[in-house]
């Protein structure tokens, strides 16, 4: 998605763009680079054999995985948006970044940041319908209603972002270009504008809430009545069952909802008086969470955690045998 040519005029240069100023009074900023770059590689490799295992395992292929596979996907872009264009800009200080590549950028960048809060209340959906109407789930919830629900989720997404990236990209850049921020977020750039912002403040503020509040709220609901269906349940050994199938959803709500609260709260109390400092915090604790969301996924779930193992255990033998082949003809 390029906004470059929709919204030139006469106040903005498009040949100029932006210039990304982050981390310049962060000491030994190579370093958190090649963090993140860590960061990247394992978010990768979790994810791309926990979407290799579900493939390759027909009894993983139900609605349950589809919402995790999903998340799997997002994960993996929204590190992929993020991450690989620090590399040569911190590195090799190319710091300068197109108008068309720096929207673009905040687009995907923010929409798969909305699509997390969506996915995971997606999990609550499906767990609520597990563990409230066992016998009916199969009914329910099936493949192809849940890959309806993914769908309707992503467009949802598209048309919340869409408007607040396209209505900053529209306003006049005429002093500064200087970005202080790792990326192209939508809050640093649209406060460059030589122009009245207010409606864009507003309709961030709005977004914002919307996509965070909304589906917390609805994880929390569905949590109630979860929590009240147990409750009703008279073996302890079930209800210890029907809890445990949530821990792993709960772990995985927590580790992005508390971070970005923290966030919140960091950058409104000014606690953290360095810019920099706290942009790194920042970056750090939006790009662990799609790490993390597929480590904790098959160390939890005791199905997917046993596929690896096989699935790993496969590799394993398969190398064995072509060692054995290579010695055999040598």
């Amino acid at each position: 998605m390029n906004f470059s040519v929709a919204f030139s005029n006469g106040t903005n240069s498009f040949n100029e763009g932006f210039y990304l100023t982050a981390f310049r009074t962060l000491a030994n900023k190579n370093y958190l680079v090649l963090a993140l770059a860590i960061i990247y590689i394992i978010t990768l490799l979790g994810n791309l054999v926990l979407l290799i295992v579900v493939l390759m395992n027909s009894s993983l292929q139900n609605p349950k995985y589809l919402a995790v596979c999903n998340l799997a996907i997002v994960d993996i872009s929204m590190n992929s948006v993020i991450i690989p264009q620090m590399v040569p800009v911190f590195v090799f200080n190319q710091n300068h970044v197109s108008f068309g590549a720096c929207f673009s950028q905040m687009f995907f960048m923010h929409f798969f940041g909305d699509m997390e809060s969506f996915s995971l209340a997606l999990l609550a959906y499906d767990r609520l319908i597990a563990i409230c109407w066992p016998l009916r789930y199969s009914t329910i919830n099936t493949n192809l209603r849940m890959l309806l629900i993914i769908a309707g989720i992503w467009c949802l997404v598209i048309l919340l972002e869409i408007f607040p990236v396209s209505f900053a990209a529209r306003l006049p850049y005429c002093a500064s270009r200087e970005v202080k921020s790792c990326c192209c977020e939508h809050g640093p750039v649209y406060n460059l504008a030589c122009a009245d912002i207010s409606y864009n403040r507003q309709l961030s503020t709005a977004k914002t809430l919307t996509v965070l509040l909304g589906p917390l709220t609805f994880i929390i609901f569905t949590y109630v009545i979860v929590v009240v269906a147990v409750m009703r349940i008279a073996s302890t050994t079930q209800r210890w069952k029907a809890f445990h199938t949530c821990f792993t959803h709960l772990l995985l709500v927590l580790l992005y909802y508390m971070p970005v609260i923290m966030a919140y709260v960091l950058g409104n109390l000014r606690l953290i008086q360095n810019v920099d400092l706290f942009t790194a915090v920042l970056t750090v604790s939006v790009t662990l969470p799609p790490m993390l969301n597929p480590i904790i996924y098959s160390l939890k779930t005791d199905e997917i955690r046993d596929k690896i193992v096989k699935f790993l255990g496969k590799s394993k033998v398969a190398q064995q045998i072509i060692k054995n082949e290579a010695i055999i003809q040598k």
